[in-house]
């Protein structure tokens, strides 16, 4: 069995040794050599997640994704997510297949409701419709694939007919994952559309998203299409040591939540709760490249995943640290995870 193991980010704001935040210019630059690094220490995939605040500046990944692409030959990169529900599935569609011809085919988006909801008032949408703006979106965006001449007609933007959508792709569509947090509804959909299947796992138990894995592949298997690979999206960091890697992140990652707490209606962390999610059970992979990849190894097999992305970075980390975790995680970690699940 063949597994993927990719890096993702959100784009988040750097700060210097001395805790001074980086413009977002530099946070951009940044990412880009991350993206850059990541494909010479072996990492297979490099997301981008889309976010539009002042500690994810990252509104317009496709257009950074495109600078890595003419710096790099192989890794696959795209999205991490595409907010799909306050955009034009048209225009991502455009957008993709431009990095797909850019790249020489290495192009993959990942598209989602959107958990973080920012770009719904800044882009004119109403949350009451977000259900029907996804589900409207996403259908039409499958039709996209198919690469023909199109015609649609639904309520979220204006019909199109006989409508020849360009750039063409070079050898089929390229691949399209939908972002689950936790709706069993958006495992039919994504089944329902043929699109693959991505985990967002960011706190507690993983192997309780079994489930969705068995209801995804029951949900394909009904609806007349073949196996699609299910993937894990999960936020660490990789020092080298457990100690290490823990100290850098957990206050960090404290803040952060803290941050998003009152919108997404987040628990604030403790110590206590930081070292359960850390530990083998909780949804965390934060540790030595011998704890991540232990545990990266047997949520894959938990959840029948073959394709697992570290969410890596936290607003506050120095561009020395995120490169550290690259180097780790790509020279010992992936290597490792492959051992042992061969």
């Amino acid at each position: 069995m063949t597994y993927t193991l990719g890096l993702d980010t959100f784009g988040d704001r750097n700060c210097d040794a001395a805790g001074k935040p980086a413009s977002h210019a530099q946070t951009i630059r940044d990412v880009v050599e991350e993206g850059v690094f990541a494909e010479q220490a072996g990492v297979d995939f490099f997301g981008i997640g889309e976010h539009h605040t002042d500690y994810f500046p990252m509104p317009a990944g496709d257009v950074v994704l495109a600078a890595i692409s003419a710096r790099t030959e192989v890794i696959h990169l795209g999205s991490a997510v595409t907010v799909l529900s306050s955009d034009d599935p048209v225009r991502v569609f455009q957008r993709y297949s431009t990095l797909n011809a850019i790249s020489g085919g290495r192009a993959e988006v990942i598209l989602g409701r959107g958990s973080s909801i920012e770009s719904f008032p800044l882009f004119g949408y109403d949350l009451a419709d977000y259900e029907e703006l996804f589900d409207e979106k996403a259908t039409l965006f499958a039709e996209l694939l198919k690469s023909r001449p199109i015609t649609w007609e639904g309520k979220t933007r204006s019909a199109l007919l006989n409508q020849d959508v360009v750039p063409h792709t070079e050898s089929g569509p390229f691949p399209t994952w939908i972002g689950v947090g936790g709706n069993p509804q958006s495992v039919i959909r994504a089944a329902r559309l043929g699109f693959s299947l991505m985990l967002a796992i960011i706190g507690g138990p993983p192997a309780r998203f079994a489930a969705y894995s068995q209801l995804f592949q029951r949900a394909l298997e009904k609806s007349g299409c073949p196996p699609l690979p299910v993937g894990v999206h999960s936020p660490g960091h990789v020092a080298a040591t457990d100690e290490q890697a823990k100290a850098e992140f957990w206050p960090r990652w404290r803040e952060i939540i803290a941050l998003v707490a009152p919108e997404r209606g987040f628990a604030i962390p403790t110590e206590e709760s930081f070292d359960w999610e850390t530990g083998p059970h909780g949804a965390l992979y934060v540790g030595s490249p011998e704890t991540v990849a232990q545990k990266i190894a047997t949520n894959l097999r938990t959840l029948g995943a073959t394709r697992f992305d570290l969410k890596y970075g936290m607003p506050g980390l120095t561009h020395d640290q995120l490169m550290t975790n690259i180097e780790l995680y790509g020279r010992q970690v992936i290597p490792r995870v492959r051992e042992l699940l061969s």
